[in-house]
């Protein structure tokens, strides 16, 4: 995943949604090379957005209408705090909070850079 601002999307999505700082590899004009984020047992990777090789197969979500072509669920030990977090932070609430047919309590927000996060307390692993 790639940031226009990465130092600032780290801190938004450690404040906001509940990650914490596993590695954060800085370059020395101020953009992250690569960062490791935990959540629960599960951890994310990114950086900033840079003109690269692989960067010819990215878009930003603003680049492409506001849309995404992935889609991410965080497994959270409670969706309401983080649903209150998310919104004292100002992010856009795409879904708001439900309780769903087949267990867990969620919702669906944009971070500041456009991306869309779905976090909920629904875990696969335990609903067995």
């Amino acid at each position: 995943m790639r940031y226009r601002n990465a130092p600032a999307a780290i801190e938004w999505l450690c404040n906001v949604l509940g990650f914490a700082k596993h590695a954060v590899y800085s370059g020395s004009d101020g953009t992250v090379q690569h960062a490791e984020l935990t959540l629960g047992g599960g951890m994310i990777m990114l950086g900033s957005v840079r003109d690269n090789e692989s960067a010819r197969y990215m878009k930003q979500p603003d680049e492409i209408g506001g849309m995404e072509t992935r889609s991410e669920y965080l497994v959270v030990p409670n969706a309401d705090e983080v649903y209150e977090r998310v919104k004292k932070a100002g992010a856009e609430i795409i879904l708001e909070i439900r309780d769903q047919s087949y267990g867990g309590r969620d919702f669906t927000c944009r971070d500041p850079e456009g991306r869309v996060w779905s976090v909920g307390t629904y875990d696969p692993w335990k609903a067995k």
